[in-house]
């Protein structure tokens, strides 16, 4: 298993797009996402400008998406 990649939300969010999830609403810092198809494949993602998401809230994000680590590093 791969370590989790130092990355930001908007790259988290732009890899998250490619997987077919679509951004459902934006409040501050948060965004929320689904899946175009799969409407239980739900995630929060948070930006913070260019800080990377921290490695605990990025392995919610991917648990919430139901991707693997190496899918989502495919995405990337």
């Amino acid at each position: 298993m791969s370590k989790l990649p130092q990355i930001s939300g908007e790259r988290v969010i732009r890899a998250l797009k490619k997987a077919h999830f679509i951004v459902l609403v934006q409040r501050g810092s948060h965004v929320n996402m689904r899946h175009a198809d799969d409407l239980s494949r739900r995630c929060t993602v948070v930006i913070h400008g260019s800080r990377p998401v921290k490695p605990g809230t990025l392995h919610a994000i991917l648990k919430g998406a139901k991707i693997t680590l190496e899918e989502f590093i495919e995405l990337l």
